[in-house]
């Protein structure tokens, strides 16, 4: 069931992809939303569309590089001025290239790296400065089952740049324990995006069922969740205890 405290929602990395999907679904439950990503004239386009759709909506958007964190502590406080607080920030913004360490492309993986993990920093630092001044909110942030384990080829550093967030969101948890703040992680398994075209694998759904499954986890608030839910949670358990040469057959690699 939706969740009517959480009615104003900040989604980073809106003009594609998850985050343009989850725009969507929010969208039609009537919840007014912050868009923010680099491509503005994507996030315009997307504006029109949502409030055409939904009339009785507040949608605003801003230009967001999540790799400037100046910028990104400038945005979103602006952002929840301008729809009188934020009640959810969804660190969605990431990249998904990369390639095998020692390849001759550590400037790809530094940029997975580099995005995936101090963007993800500087959009915490910038929302949980919100909620702890409200002294309520939802951290949602967006991982990836390529977290569970270290992922060989094309998944290297995008799974460890996951298992940093992971261990970030955690550590926030930990940090407003009992409070009225909620951080949760979702760890999406293979969602058909722009972002994992060559790193998809076994059990790979259309975004359209990835995308409900998503926003349906991230409504129930849990500290933790796989989606979709089956097959992944069992697969993520099996995971952590198989031997790498299994984990490289079941991840595609």
């Amino acid at each position: 069931m939706p969740n009517p405290a959480r009615q104003r929602i900040l989604i980073t990395g809106a003009s594609s992809g998850l985050g343009e999907g989850m725009a969507r679904r929010f969208a039609a439950m009537g919840r007014d939303l912050a868009l923010v990503a680099r491509r503005t004239e994507l996030l315009e386009s997307l504006k029109k569309e949502l409030l055409a759709a939904h009339p009785g909506i507040r949608v605003t958007t801003a230009a967001l590089d999540v790799d400037d964190p100046e910028t990104v502590a400038r945005v979103i406080p602006a952002l929840a001025t301008e729809l009188g607080g934020l009640d959810r920030v969804i660190v969605n913004a990431g990249i998904g290239k990369g390639a095998s360490i020692g390849t001759g492309k550590a400037g790809a993986n530094r940029a997975v790296l580099h995005t995936n993990v101090l963007g993800a920093h500087a959009q915490c630092e910038a929302a949980m400065e919100v909620f702890r001044a409200q002294g309520a909110g939802h951290l949602v942030l967006i991982s990836s089952v390529a977290s569970v384990r270290g992922m060989p080829g094309t998944r290297t550093a995008y799974g460890a740049s996951k298992a940093a967030v992971n261990a970030l969101a955690e550590g926030i948890r930990s940090d407003v324990w009992g409070s009225g703040i909620v951080v949760t992680t979702i760890l999406p398994g293979y969602i058909a995006t722009d972002i994992n075209v060559g790193r998809r694998g076994p059990f790979t759904v259309d975004l359209d069922t990835g995308v409900d499954a998503l926003t349906a986890a991230i409504e129930r608030e849990p500290a933790k969740a796989y989606v979709p839910g089956w097959p992944w949670t069992p697969i993520a358990r099996l995971l952590r205890v198989l031997p790498l040469s299994v984990v490289r057959r079941l991840t595609g690699s």
